[in-house]
């Protein structure tokens, strides 16, 4: 009979919560400079195409370097890599500060394309950023653990995702965007201590695969013939593409729900509520048996909460729209990181990041551009409730065509 693990067992682990301090910082600086972008390039061009090209201009970098970050994740130090990504975050952040103020603001003068340059730098962090955080957590603590340190890491990451948005939303709203981009880049020097912290971990032992090109071939191929795999980043990648509506949340602010900048954090803030609760539970309580089913149903819920929201005029019904979707998130978040985790080999785990960001981390800015675009022409309720009948329809294809995953029972895997 196998031990039961405590719900906080991988929080013994020092170097565990010195990732999970670092993260939270990143996070909060990242949380608060998409808040504040986004009501700062509405309150200069009242245009939601502005809103979904912050998408489109963060997703582009961060796609094009994907798989080439995913091997550099895997043959040069984690640490490393993430210490030089979280240093141009922070480069960005005092950008992004630095046109709030003079002399610096009269970059702004003749256009919002600075912005749009600051935030391309972003995404090509990002880019790299994700591959290896994602590949240098499980190199912290031993194998047994990876489900409980996915469940705390998802948590404590949404709880950053709760109070970056509403922090920057108060910040801005009493205190004024110096503040705000200031706030962010003081959390990302903190990100960065957290990270020199933790000892730097091995490379790890290099795969067979002979030049760059082959090694990110063979990357591609392991998700592509492992189908719960697939199923599961695919699933998410277009529900996270036509459902999510977080980019034309300051439209719904400003215009719908008549709420402010107060309101934008809050309404940002509602799906990781939402989600954190749904995660801490989980790990109470992790997921035993039919965690296919449970994951098709949970997108299935995502997209119907998406509907909700979009046809919502009630500031309090759309709050709770939004921290429901996030519960039903989290869940099929954590189903899939877990399965990446555990069915990918060591060496190959930034390849399979990689290509997990580009499915699934890359949609959420393909989607805000997606979200833009049809909010042009279809009108902004119109676009939500659309892509929340996308994501229904995904999951029929899904649960037609991706049998395995269907048929997923336990997520234990040797």
């Amino acid at each position: 009979m196998t031990e039961k693990i405590g719900a906080y067992a991988a929080l013994q682990i020092r170097d565990f919560r010195f990732f999970i301090m670092a993260r939270q910082c990143a996070t909060l600086a990242i949380q608060i400079q998409a808040t504040i972008v986004g009501w700062q390039l509405y309150d200069i061009t009242h245009d939601p195409l502005a809103l979904g090209l912050v998408g489109l201009t963060e997703a582009i970098p961060a796609i094009t370097v994907s798989l080439y970050a995913g091997h550099i994740a895997d043959i040069v130090a984690r640490k490393k890599i993430i210490l030089i990504t979280v240093s141009l975050l922070l480069f960005c952040s005092l950008a992004l500060l630095s046109f709030t103020l003079e002399p610096g603001a009269f970059l702004l003068e003749q256009g919002v394309f600075p912005i749009y340059l600051i935030i391309f730098l972003s995404g090509l962090a990002r880019g790299f950023l994700s591959p290896a955080n994602f590949s240098f957590m499980p190199q912290l603590i031993p194998r047994h653990l990876y489900g409980n340190a996915i469940s705390l890491n998802t948590t404590f990451w949404l709880i950053a995702s709760i109070i970056g948005p509403m922090l920057a939303g108060f910040i801005y709203a009493f205190i004024g965007i110096s503040a705000s981009y200031s706030v962010g880049a003081v959390l990302a020097i903190a990100a960065l201590t957290f990270y020199m912290a933790i000892p730097s971990r091995p490379v790890p032992l290099a795969s067979n695969e002979q030049g760059v090109r082959e090694k990110i071939k063979s990357g591609l191929k392991f998700v592509l013939k492992t189908q719960i795999i697939l199923g599961a980043i695919s699933l998410d990648m277009f529900a996270v593409l036509f459902g999510g509506a977080v980019a034309l949340l300051p439209i719904f602010a400003a215009e719908i729900l008549e709420v402010g900048p107060q309101g934008l954090g809050m309404l940002r803030a509602a799906p990781a509520l939402g989600a954190v609760l749904m995660a801490f539970y989980v790990t109470h309580n992790p997921i035993q048996r039919n965690t296919g089913k449970v994951m098709l149903v949970c997108v299935a819920g995502f997209g119907a909460s998406m509907i909700g929201f979009g046809l919502s005029t009630s500031f309090i019904f759309s709050l709770c729209m939004l921290m429901l979707s996030g519960m039903f998130d989290s869940i099929s978040m954590i189903i899939r990181s877990t399965l990446i985790h555990t069915r990918t080999p060591e060496n190959m785990k930034g390849r399979v990041s990689a290509v997990n960001s580009i499915f699934v981390g890359s949609s959420n800015e393909i989607g805000a551009f997606e979200s833009g675009v049809t909010a042009k022409l279809m009108g902004v309720v119109a676009s939500v409730v659309f892509g929340g009948a996308m994501t229904l329809l995904t999951v029929g294809i899904t649960a037609w065509k991706a049998k395995e995953l269907t048929q997923l029972d336990h997520l234990d895997h040797e």
